[in-house]
């Protein structure tokens, strides 16, 4: 007996001596205690969990090599082949933070972001069409924010001190030209397109991505709606339009196709209104639009949209050379567009997106002299009056396909490249009013390449490197475009970003043909941005600095309009931007404040030297209110904008046409506009049926003020008229109906 005593305490003895102590420390990356992690030997029941100072201990009698893992919420797994040979093992262990969308920063200096994707969105095509002083236009709502000009003389998106031409539009990725109605003398034309085409809208008023090009200031993205949820159809009428159309979707809800008509004749509205043009044709718009949607798979969609509009406009203003008198402007446009566009991922890791998309738009301008009794008046012997009678006949073809394939690795990285192509056609003829033709035809083709890459360090810190190579066949020219962006995420879901570009762009083809050799103008934008999203509350503010070269300077052709002459031209800008939006302290309403401040000066087309431009004012600020009362479910809508006065210029030139001096300047008084909006909505029908229907009432400049864009000079600059909006106040109504889709409901949820 004694003797089995003590075999067992000698076996007894070295299976204590063979037990091996593990022990140390879970913590993050900034050596912070992790409480409740998981440690464990693999494929064993030997393990334990670290208390709330991060420190584990447990023993195990196993030997040899073993895999330890390190599991946690929230953070990158771990796992090391350890051995086990008795005695205590210390093992300390730094984990790193899973990176996940949820948690991740989101890389935003100079934009902003409205889609499915991101909750933090700023505008929806709700908020959109909702906006007191947009008119449903997209660009309209866009002007809310900071960074944009109340510029009301010229169609456009003029950011950041940026004219019209340097903020590009794509839509599904691809580049839409002629995107506004035809410009008509100072009068600022809306977007062609219905908001509610598209489910995202990202507007970068700066640094924007590689994968974007031809744009000195800003893009604005647009991705179009997929699959309708049930087929429906809807039409609208009010004193300026009638539309209808439809949207059919297929019992296996894989496919899609839709038309809608629409016909807008301003013949009442002037009536009613009192317009500062005499229109001889008042303005009379038809348009179509068609659209299919295919689910080639289940990340897979191919989508197409057509549209086609034309457009007749006729009136008459005063002249500003003469007192006896007017200037007459006509305009008949065409305009067709398509547009394209396939994604797919192949697996988890690699994706395709790819777009073309075409434009064809067709402008027949006329513009003539008439006296009191407005017929046309020709005078030879004074050229200055002879030229105001004039024939323009533009056509354009424009083509832009892309394609982008996309690797992904772990959570969020992703590295993108690709290629596109950009073709432009655009033909005119002036004929002057001897009956003597002028015809010309610029055609461009740019190839271009680009990488880049998201590289998200931590959940924390993440940066956006790409870069993006241009060739002109116009210019016979290269370009290479580095772009970078920098955020990191603070605690208190605040967050930090950097961002740095070049950025190039073609002369406009209404300068071309130059005298001399061109090359590509060129910015340089620095932005540094602090964001913070919580909630339903969104802060955000830049500051930013841009830095031009190589602009465009023009002097005067033989038949009195501009043409470019070389590249000298220079300029910057600078500048802060804040924005507040807050759904939530006050209950059913829904506002944002907007401020900017922008101090720029250039050198550039016929500036005599670096002057504040004509369409830049410094301060500008915007209040968008909101409120939805839901038991009567009607919405109040209103919005203030105020900008201070804009400068203007009178421009003289010399018997070369290129050297001009500047022989009066001023600026206008501060423009003033206070807009109010009612939308109700009232139930279809019975309350169980599929339908939706919202009248809209709205009025514009409720408060009448005097608001003055710019100045006209004669030509001697012996006197100048005031360029001022069309009409003092405008007052739109309307109904819509829409059946088989009840989208009263996410009208209230997107308002509470």
């Amino acid at each position: 007996m004694k003797i089995v005593w003590v075999v067992v305490l000698i076996f007894g003895g070295l299976g204590l001596h063979a037990q091996t102590t593990l022990r140390g420390k879970i913590t993050d990356i900034h050596h912070h205690g992790l409480y409740g992690v998981s440690i464990a030997i693999k494929d064993s029941y030997d393990g334990a969990t670290s208390d709330s100072s991060g420190n584990y201990s447990f023993v195990t009698s196993l030997k040899g090599s073993h895999l330890l893992e390190v599991t946690a919420t929230g953070y990158q797994s771990f796992s090391e082949t350890i051995t086990l040979a008795g005695g205590t093992l210390q093992k300390d262990i730094a984990l790193r933070e899973s990176i996940t969308a949820l948690k991740a920063v989101v890389i935003s200096a100079g934009t902003f972001e409205a889609s499915d994707q991101r909750r933090g969105s700023v505008l929806k095509p709700l908020d959109i069409v909702t906006t007191a002083s947009a008119n449903a236009d997209i660009t309209g709502a866009l002007k809310t924010l900071p960074g944009t000009q109340q510029v009301g003389d010229h169609e456009g998106l003029f950011v950041r001190g940026g004219t019209a031409t340097e903020s590009k539009i794509f839509i599904d990725g691809t580049l839409v030209n002629n995107f506004f109605y035809t410009s008509e003398p100072g009068l600022a034309t809306r977007g062609r397109f219905n908001p509610f085409l598209f489910k995202g809208t990202i507007f970068s008023t700066g640094g924007y991505s590689a994968l974007y090009g031809q744009a000195l200031s800003s893009v604005l993205l647009l991705e179009s709606i997929d699959l309708p949820d049930r087929s429906s159809a809807d039409f609208g009428v009010s004193y300026l339009a009638a539309n209808g159309g439809f949207q059919k979707l297929s019992r296996n809800k894989k496919f899609s196709y839709g038309l809608t008509y629409s016909y807008t004749n301003l013949s009442l509205v002037y009536q009613l209104i009192r317009q500062k043009f005499d229109y001889f044709k008042v303005p009379v718009v038809q348009e179509g639009d068609g659209n299919f949607r295919i689910k080639t798979s289940r990340t897979g969609m191919l989508k197409y949209f057509g549209s086609f509009s034309t457009t007749r406009v006729g009136f008459r203003n005063t002249d500003v050379d003469s007192l006896q008198f007017k200037d007459a402007f006509s305009l008949h446009n065409v305009y067709m567009y398509h547009n394209l566009s396939y994604k797919e991922k192949w697996d988890k890791d690699w994706g395709i997106r790819a777009g073309i998309s075409y434009n064809n738009n067709h402008d027949q301008i006329e513009g003539a002299l008439q006296d009191g009794q407005d017929q046309k008046v020709v005078i030879p012997s004074e050229p200055l009056y002879a030229y105001k009678n004039y024939g323009l006949d533009n056509r354009g073809n424009y083509v832009n396909a892309k394609v982008v394939l996309e690797k992904r690795w772990g959570a969020l990285n992703a590295f993108r490249f690709g290629s596109e192509y950009n073709y432009s056609d655009e033909r005119s003829d002036y004929s002057s009013y001897n009956g003597i033709h002028y015809p010309q035809d610029i055609r461009e083709r740019i190839w271009a390449g680009f990488g880049e890459s998201d590289v998200y360090l931590t959940n924390n810190i993440a940066a956006k490197i790409g870069v993006r190579a241009e060739e002109s066949r116009l210019l016979d020219k290269w370009n290479v475009a580095p772009r970078l962006s920098l955020a990191y995420k603070f605690r208190h879901r605040g967050q930090f970003s950097l961002a740095y570009g070049i950025f190039y762009e073609d002369p406009e083809s209404k300068y071309l043909p130059a005298i001399n050799q061109l090359h590509f103008a060129r910015a340089t934008h620095y932005i540094a941005q602090y964001q913070r999203i919580t909630g339903e509350r969104t802060f955000r503010t830049e500051i930013f600095y841009k830095k031009y070269k190589d602009l465009f300077k023009t002097g005067m052709s033989g038949f009195g309009t501009f043409q470019a002459i070389n590249n000298n031209g220079f300029g910057d800008a600078r500048g802060v931007e804040f924005f507040w939006r807050d759904k939530k302290t006050i209950p059913n309403l829904d506002y944002w404040v907007s401020y900017s401040y922008l101090d720029t000066k250039r050198d550039f087309l016929n500036y005599p030297f670096a002057i504040q431009p004509s369409f830049a004012t410094r301060h500008t600020a915007s209040l968008v209110l909101k409120k939805f009362v839901t038991p009567i479910k009607t919405q109040f809508n209103a919005s203030y904008t105020f900008a201070t006065g804009r400068p203007y210029y009178d421009l003289a030139y010399d018997s070369t046409g290129h050297s001009f001096s500047l022989r009066n300047q001023g600026t206008t008084r501060d423009y003033n506009d206070l807009s109010l909006s009612i939308n109700f909505l009232p139930s279809v029908g019975k309350t169980h049926a599929k339908g939706f229907i919202v009248y809209i009432l709205s009025l514009t400049n409720v408060l009448g003020a005097r608001n003055v864009y710019t100045y006209n000079f004669s030509a001697n600059g012996a006197h100048k008229v005031a360029v001022t909006p069309p009409s003092t106040r405008f007052l739109y109504l309307g109904c819509f109906i829409s059946i088989g889709v009840d989208r009263t409901q996410d009208e209230i949820n997107n308002h509470l």
